[in-house]
């Protein structure tokens, strides 16, 4: 029978009654739970952030895709849904909690779960018109960033002609003006509202901001740093760019905000660099690497498993264990390990099959991923040793 929601939006009753659910007001984020096994998660602006039914995860991305995980023999199976089911999931998921028993214990309480109900399904895709207009594609982002602030002072990438990136082919490399940097980060305070408190850190984006010149970046740093205070920065670079800094300059840069920088070595064999057509070598990644270190930055490393298939996999493996002993990593820094999935229409798909090289399976992917994570940790015992799913790229 029909249900009128605490904000006079009327949902279809559940047909099993509703046990009494607990509401947990946290600073960041607001917790809905019907039992210790199920959690609903909100912004501060009743957003939904994730949630369980069914035996799937359900994550809402800020443009309100609805991307869903759940295990299936023993595999994980990842979804993005379509925009219909997407509208029919956020429909059950108010359903459910405008038909529920939910206590408010205080003024604020009641706030949040007015401000969580008084969004519909409607409202909640209309979302991805809001993200459009503040951001142009996000297209990765390293797993602990996925809660940062991203602010694009760059678009596209420097290099961007490695054959296993397909990433930013759609855009050439450009910088935004001080003043553009400036008009796009109060649309994103805009944006997030008060949902800007879930956020943990800024990522500067896109593929190689922190390559640009001193006097861009610095000037760019001063202002992320005033709009969005006491958030730490974080964003990507290259070896064969990041290396032309020095490490004072490195230090300013930390002294402006920035903690750790993420840099894709990919590897630590330059036979297989130099295959994907990546410049660099791992005696330059040590290089680099070590100047961060030297000013004072945290690191994520990102190395790729499977690339190259079977023909490289040996070297890729023992350079890449040797070049992790090597550099000097410590609590706090991060080692990825990214399983490798090619673009079906990319670069990297027409070299291989030129040069004969034979795919590794998922089931030998995962198998290498377990092989490298356990020699990495051995090997350098300070980091944490990951695993980075591109597939998994939510924000």
């Amino acid at each position: 029978m029909p249900v009128e929601g605490r904000n006079n939006v009327v949902y279809e009753k559940a047909e099993c009654p509703q046990p009494d659910w607990t509401l947990s007001a946290r600073k960041n984020i607001t917790v809905l739970s019907p039992d210790q096994e199920t959690v609903f998660s909100f912004d501060l602006e009743g957003r939904p952030v994730s949630w369980y039914r069914d035996d799937r995860i359900y994550k809402r991305s800020l443009a309100s895709r609805i991307h869903t995980r759940q295990r299936l023999g023993g595999r994980r199976v990842r979804a993005v849904l379509p925009e219909e089911d997407a509208a029919e999931s956020y429909r059950l998921l108010l359903e459910q909690i405008a038909s529920a028993s939910i206590p408010t214990s205080s003024k604020d309480d009641h706030h949040r779960l007015q401000r969580i109900l008084a969004w519909t399904p409607e409202r909640l895709l209309d979302e991805k018109h809001r993200f459009n207009k503040v951001y142009r594609p996000v297209s990765i982002l390293p797993p602990d960033q996925y809660l940062a602030v991203v602010l694009q002072a760059t678009f596209g990438c420097t290099w961007n002609r490695c054959t296993f990136c397909s990433f930013y082919q759609d855009r050439e490399f450009s910088c935004r003006t001080i003043d553009e940097f400036e008009d796009h980060c109060a649309g994103v305070k805009q944006f997030l509202g008060e949902g800007l408190k879930l956020r943990r850190s800024i990522f500067l984006a896109d593929g190689n901001a922190l390559v640009l010149s001193r006097d861009r970046l610095f000037p760019i740093m001063e202002t992320a740093a005033e709009l969005f205070p006491g958030l730490p920065v974080h964003g990507f670079v290259d070896v064969f760019s990041g290396e032309r800094r020095t490490a004072a300059e490195w230090s300013e840069l930390r002294e402006l905000g920035l903690e750790r920088v993420h840099v894709g070595l990919e590897t630590g064999s330059d036979a297989l660099l130099a295959w994907l057509n990546k410049p660099g070598s791992a005696e330059e990644s040590f290089g680099f690497v070590s100047t961060l270190k030297e000013a004072g930055l945290k690191v994520a490393l990102i190395f790729m498993v499977g690339a190259g298939g079977r023909q490289f996999a040996a070297a890729h493996r023992e350079t890449t264990v040797a070049l992790a002993e090597r550099l000097p990593l410590q609590k706090g820094d991060i080692v990825y390990l990214s399983p490798f999935q090619p673009d079906a229409a990319g670069a990297y798909q027409t070299e291989a099959s030129d040069s004969g090289i034979e795919p590794f399976t998922d089931e030998e992917i995962d198998r290498e991923f377990t092989v490298l994570q356990d020699r990495i940790r051995q090997a350098a015992p300070g980091p944490i040793v990951t695993r980075y799913d591109i597939r998994e790229f939510l924000y």
